[in-house]
């Protein structure tokens, strides 16, 4: 997904408050250091967060954050925000009734719409301090103007998006990623076609490796992820496609033997088909746009 790191700052409330955000579309994340406020996401029930709790919208639709007492939200604008000292919404002097540190990022993956898209739409994670400390300090390095910052901030986030991401329960995990690879067999067949994504895979192959049939590893795979095993390696081959061809210096015969086609023009054919765009003609334009 190629996260990095973008903007970062904390947040306060007190007394009668209450923030609209308008859908943003971008990854962002919260962690609660102090107090509890109340969290509405477009399309999910409202939760209660409470210190140590950390959220991360992967997509991240409008959502409205307050306190628990009723009040017309004050409606805010994600793409205007800008960085600096902690924002104090309601009543302004006193001590706060939560404090927390969030803030987003980007996945400059070209297939990261496509990975999102088998990630839970909001993923809340309580009781697990480790994540509140990591986005600390995050927001430490975010606000040092030291060499080396925005290196440290994507690695950073990098952890700090691993960390989440594998401590959602399965149990709470929707069909998608996550929840395959928290299925056991599943998971087998999942970091194979990652580790391999040039090997010729077929369900029955997958299937075998995983330690179940055919049809019983099919059915179970596209109702863990969401999607058919072949459509998955698909997908995977291609984000593998993408980032050789971004970084070049890679022939396309070799990209297609990587990604398991036999020959430069059967790939190049299926990744037409697939992005709409010939490899070559999207090569140049990852070069131009820098991506």
């Amino acid at each position: 997904m190629r996260p990095h790191a973008v903007f970062s700052k904390a947040i306060s409330g007190a007394g009668r408050w209450a923030v609209r955000y308008s859908d943003f579309g971008q990854p962002g994340f919260c962690a609660v250091t102090e107090g509890r406020c109340r969290l509405a996401v477009d399309g999910e029930s409202p939760v209660v967060l409470e210190t140590g709790d950390f959220v991360l919208l992967p997509a991240t639709p409008a959502f409205t954050m307050s306190g628990f007492e009723p009040v017309t939200p004050k409606r805010v604008d994600p793409h205007h925000a800008a960085p600096g000292k902690e924002i104090r919404y309601g009543r302004q002097d006193g001590p706060p009734d939560v404090r927390q540190f969030g803030g987003y990022f980007t996945f400059q993956s070209p297939d990261a719409a496509l990975l999102v898209s088998l990630l839970p739409r909001m993923i809340h994670i309580r009781g697990l301090p480790r994540l509140a400390q990591l986005v600390s300090i995050v927001g430490d390095e975010a606000a040092a103007d030291k060499d080396g910052r925005d290196l440290i901030l994507t690695r950073l986030i990098e952890v700090l998006l691993i960390e989440a991401l594998r401590s959602v329960p399965r149990e709470a995990a929707l069909p998608g990623l996550l929840r395959g690879l928290a299925t056991p067999r599943i998971a087998i067949a999942l970091r194979l076609m990652h580790d391999d994504a040039g090997q010729y895979w077929t369900v029955g192959g997958l299937a075998r490796k995983a330690g179940m049939s055919r049809s019983a590893f099919f059915e179970e795979f596209a109702r863990t992820v969401g999607v058919r095993p072949m459509e998955y390696l698909q997908i995977w081959r291609m984000a593998v496609a993408k980032d050789l061809l971004r970084t070049g210096g890679v022939a396309l015969d070799e990209v297609a033997r990587k990604i398991g086609y036999g020959s430069a023009s059967t790939f190049s054919t299926a990744f037409s088909r697939h992005t709409g765009v010939p490899p070559g003609r999207f090569m140049r334009t990852a070069g131009e746009l820098g991506i």
